[in-house]
């Protein structure tokens, strides 16, 4: 059996080029975290994890910042939820390091903006885990750490073979962990008055209810940034996570999580249904609005 990483994202580029940004709210971004914001909680104290691609030759073209640049897809998923969180830590592991993944004093959250696919057919127990792939599903599984996992963008039912034949055997394996949520991509920040859909490569959780019970969504704006796909809809929420984290901060992996989860949206999301869309649209407003979590 071969199994191979693959990442989820729909752009291309040639060169490469990494810039530092202010602390500002762009334009993909939903307002909520301008809001989030200007209550003072920016992802201070939390630690962000990015696991993806550092080394290879393979450049995008985006525009998270506000002006065009080429770049790694790691570089643009860190960028993403750093530009979400400014006050986070971010970390960096290349996903073919396969090395275990430590964790940081304080919350932990891991991006996940890649696939591991092989043929379909194969039990989740003959899969060959490196160190790396292992201490991520043990961190989810055990709730030491905030796991944010693209939901692939094959169209397809999260666990079943896309177009290839292949199927994405480190999502299945993270299905129903304490502390982990797949992310779905809709095509814009949905609201009442103008509900989203959900995008059309974004896969979806199906009829399985462990997969519907962990699975959010939010609005990816390629139209704004160049860079569509799940890829960059994980980010996102690893950023809300570190949001939420700096709020919260006595909170575990698995109440943030379940902070998430439970005050998803389903009225900003046109037909509304839990198979393809899970929990719904992750609101950091509602999420943020107790007092405390439990």
């Amino acid at each position: 059996m071969k199994i191979v990483r693959n990442i989820t994202v729909a752009s291309l580029g040639f060169l490469a080029f990494t810039a530092v940004h202010a602390q500002t709210v762009q334009n993909w971004m939903s307002p909520e975290v301008g809001n989030a914001w200007s209550q003072g909680y920016k992802g201070a104290g939390v630690t962000v994890t990015v696991i993806d691609d550092f080394k290879s030759s393979k450049y995008y073209i985006g525009k998270l910042g506000g002006y065009t640049q080429i770049d790694l897809h790691g570089n643009f998923t860190k960028q993403e939820a750093s530009l979400i969180a400014p006050l986070a830590t971010l970390r960096t592991q290349d996903y073919y390091a396969g090395t275990a993944v430590g964790l940081n004093p304080g919350l932990n959250v891991l991006n996940l903006s890649y696939s591991m696919i092989a043929r379909a057919g194969y039990a989740i127990t003959q899969i060959g885990w490196n160190n790396q792939e292992s201490s991520i599903i043990g961190h989810a599984k055990n709730g030491r750490a905030v796991v944010a996992k693209a939901a692939g963008n094959a169209g397809v039912v999260i666990g079943t073979p896309n177009a290839a034949g292949n199927v994405d055997y480190l999502g299945v394996a993270l299905k129903g962990a304490a502390s982990a949520i797949f992310v779905g991509a809709l095509t814009t920040h949905g609201s009442t008055a103008a509900p989203a859909s959900l995008a059309s490569y974004s896969n979806r959780p199906g009829n399985d209810a462990v997969v519907q019970r962990q699975f959010l969504t939010v609005g990816v704006l390629g139209d704004k940034t160049g860079l569509n796909g799940t890829s960059f809809g994980a980010p996102i929420i690893s950023g809300y996570s570190a949001i939420l984290g700096s709020k919260f901060t006595q909170s575990t992996p698995t109440q943030i999580v379940n902070q998430l989860l439970n005050t998803a949206r389903k009225d900003t999301i046109a037909g509304y249904n839990a198979a393809t869309h899970g929990r719904g649209e992750a609101s950091l407003t509602r999420a943020l609005a107790p007092v405390s979590i439990q």
